[in-house]
């Protein structure tokens, strides 16, 4: 190898190749019925999709949020948050923020692709799904226990589960596409980031068959809002409105 020139990185696992054509083609459209209007002054975040082969396969990476956040508590997102000035795109306050979270080493994250901005309009916030594959895996734990609770690494497979798939209703009469996850089956992914999830899941052709019907009421403890609470909310009031 001549001196200065860096090793090419693998290609990407052929089982993650439909994601990233998908990821390509994909409109805001099949994503979101809302664009941020030109000209608004919307804040911008963004999260990470990152995918990785753990030990019971292809998988991605989530966190629970703490319990006492101002708002949310204890609902499972993708890590991420605003985007700061020093920030020199999405994806690296993406990869900031993950790491802020999970502890997960940017150096062996390799982003490959970003979704369209989403905006979300209760919160004026227009938010970018930066796509990464973990290429070089490393730990990942609870950093700040004031934010997240857990960290976890959910199986494709396991979200592909028709057994798994649920609907979800909010008191506010909102309804929407649910993932039953954790080791025991006991957390409920939904809101946005259920949505990003489905509807990518749904325009690669890896969706199976469930029953929408199945539907649950949102459990009490992700609906109540404490009188004090710690912690940040870097993108608040946005889980439970429609994509």
């Amino acid at each position: 190898m001549p001196p200065g020139e860096r090793p090419a990185h693998p290609p990407l696992p052929d089982w993650l190749e439909p994601i990233r054509r998908g990821a390509v083609d994909i409109t805001v459209e099949e994503l979101t019925r809302f664009v941020p209007p030109e000209g608004s002054d919307t804040r911008r975040g963004a999260v990470l999709m990152l995918f990785g082969h753990g030990p019971s396969g292809p998988d991605l990476l989530l966190t629970e949020r703490a319990h006492d956040m101002r708002s949310h508590p204890g609902q499972v997102s993708f890590p991420g948050g605003s985007i700061d000035q020093q920030d020199a795109s999405a994806a690296a306050a993406a990869l900031r923020e993950a790491e802020e979270e999970t502890g997960v080493d940017p150096s062996g994250v390799e982003v490959f692709a970003s979704l369209p901005e989403l905006w979300l309009p209760p919160s004026n916030f227009a938010v970018t799904p930066v796509l990464a594959w973990w290429r070089e895996e490393s730990p990942v734990s609870v950093v700040d226990p004031r934010e997240v609770h857990a960290v976890l690494r959910e199986p494709i497979e396991e979200l592909l589960d028709p057994q798994h798939r649920i609907s979800v209703r909010h008191p506010s009469g909102w309804k929407g596409p649910a993932f039953l996850i954790g080791e025991d089956k006991d957390l409920i992914l939904w809101g946005f980031t259920a949505g990003i999830i489905a509807r990518l899941f749904d325009f690669v052709g890896w969706t199976q068959p469930w029953d929408a019907s199945q539907m649950r009421d949102l459990p009490e403890h992700m609906l109540t809002v404490p009188r004090e609470a710690s912690g940040r909310s870097p993108l608040p009031d946005t889980n439970y409105r429609e994509l």
